[in-house]
C-alpha cells in the first residue's frame, strides 16, 4: 500500500505539479486541438493531459486501465461532462488481457511481456518491479470511434504496447502521438509503419519528436519517416525518451 500510495503521489506531482511545464504543453496541443475538438488520451494515468486539453476547450475521452489511476480520474474529472472516462485498456482486439502493474512506478504498468524483457536490460529500469497483475477488458481504437467519434488527436502512451493500440485502428485521424523509449526502438519502427500504412489514404503523415516531457519539439520542420528516424537515431545513444508526433500532411 505504502509503494501504491508513493507511486501515484509522484505522478501527480510531475503531471500536474509543474506550471511551466503545463503552459508549454498548452502551446503543444494547441497545434493539435481547438475548443470543442475530441481528444483521445490513451493511457490517460493521472491526467495531465486531460487538464491540458480540457483547458484548450477540447472533450476528451480518458482511457486507464489502471484500478489507482482510475480512482485519481474520477476524483478530478468525474463531474466534467466533457471527459468521458473509459476503464480500459485498448489492443488490436476486443477481449481481456493480463496488465502488469508496478506499485511503485505506475507510469511503466504495461501489458508487454516483451516491452519488460527490452527495458530491463536498460539500466535507468534497474529499479522497476511489476510487482502485481490484473485482469482487465480490452477494446479497440475503432470500438472507441464507433462510441465516441473520430478524434482531432489521439495520444497513444501505453508502455510497449503501442503497436497493438494503433493495430486497432483502420482510419487515419488528423493527428496523434506515441510514445519512443530507446531500449524498444525496434517497437517503435513497428509503430511508425502502422501510422504510415494509415496515412497513405489520406496524403500521409508528417512527424516530430518531444523529448522527455520537454512539450517542445526537437525539430524547427515536420518531417517524413525517414527523416523521423535518422532523428530518433541522434537520442537513441543517450536512451532519451520521448513522444513522437503525428499530423496529417493535408491538415
Amino acid at each position: 500500500m505504502l509503494a501504491r500510495a508513493w507511486g501515484i503521489t509522484r505522478s501527480l506531482a510531475v503531471y500536474h505539479g509543474q506550471p511551466a511545464k503545463h503552459r508549454r504543453a498548452r502551446q503543444l496541443y494547441g497545434q493539435f486541438l481547438s475548443p470543442g475538438d475530441l481528444g483521445f488520451d490513451i493511457g490517460a494515468h493521472v491526467g495531465g493531459r486531460v487538464r491540458t486539453w480540457r483547458r484548450l476547450g477540447a472533450r476528451v475521452v480518458a482511457v486507464e486501465p489502471q484500478p489507482d489511476c482510475l480512482r485519481v480520474l474520477r476524483l478530478g474529472f468525474g463531474r466534467d461532462a466533457d471527459v468521458m472516462i473509459e476503464p480500459t485498456a485498448v489492443g488490436a482486439r476486443s477481449g481481456s488481457a493480463r496488465l502488469e502493474l508496478s506499485s511503485a512506478t505506475p507510469t511503466v504498468s504495461t501489458m508487454s511481456s516483451s516491452w519488460i524483457e527490452s527495458v530491463t536490460a536498460d539500466p535507468s529500469f534497474a529499479g522497476v518491479r511489476w510487482d502485481r497483475s490484473v485482469e482487465v477488458p480490452v477494446v479497440t481504437l475503432d470500438d472507441l470511434i464507433e462510441r465516441h467519434g473520430v478524434p482531432a488527436f489521439c495520444k497513444v502512451d501505453v508502455e510497449g504496447f503501442e503497436v497493438d493500440v494503433l493495430a486497432g485502428l483502420s482510419r487515419p485521424v488528423r493527428g496523434l502521438s506515441f510514445e519512443y523509449l530507446p531500449p524498444a526502438h525496434d517497437a517503435a519502427l513497428a509503430a511508425l509503419k502502422l501510422v504510415e500504412r494509415l496515412g497513405a489514404t489520406a496524403g500521409g503523415y508528417r512527424y516530430n519528436y518531444s523529448p522527455v516531457e520537454t512539450m517542445r519539439f526537437a525539430s524547427d520542420r515536420w518531417l517524413d519517416a525517414a527523416e523521423l528516424v535518422r532523428l530518433l537515431e541522434t537520442y537513441r545513444p543517450a536512451g532519451r525518451s520521448g513522444d513522437v508526433y503525428a499530423r496529417l500532411a493535408a491538415s
